[in-house]
């Protein structure tokens, strides 16, 4: 009886993607997708600081990649442990691939 119960709770949650949520995050998606090509081929093009660009550029990117995770992949509706293991994976295959190109780069540096 009590599983259930924490059945149904966890299909309401997934009942928040409507129809209506889906078309709203897709043109949040297309939004910023518009704002990133805004960027790259009008204001970069003016002489504006490149490395202000590419943070801004990065950083539209680090919220669309959020989008896509949390709605379509419906990572928002599951429990925190699973969204922590997730991250702090996806946070040590990042540092271990920025080390990996660090250390190439001074190999490659140093070595020739």
């Amino acid at each position: 009886m009590a599983s259930e119960h924490t059945h149904e709770h966890d299909h309401a949650d997934h009942a928040g993607m409507t129809k209506k949520k889906i078309w709203q995050v897709f043109f949040y998606l297309l939004g910023i997708t518009a704002l990133e090509f805004f960027i790259a081929l009008v204001i970069m093009p003016m002489g504006f600081n490149h490395g202000l660009g590419n943070f801004i550029y990065i950083v539209l990117t680090l919220l669309k990649a959020y989008y896509i995770i949390a709605y379509f992949m419906h990572l928002k509706f599951e429990k925190m442990a699973f969204v922590t293991s997730l991250t702090v994976g996806l946070i040590f295959i990042v540092y271990f691939i920025v080390l990996l190109l660090t250390e190439g780069s001074y190999l490659h540096v140093h070595m020739n």
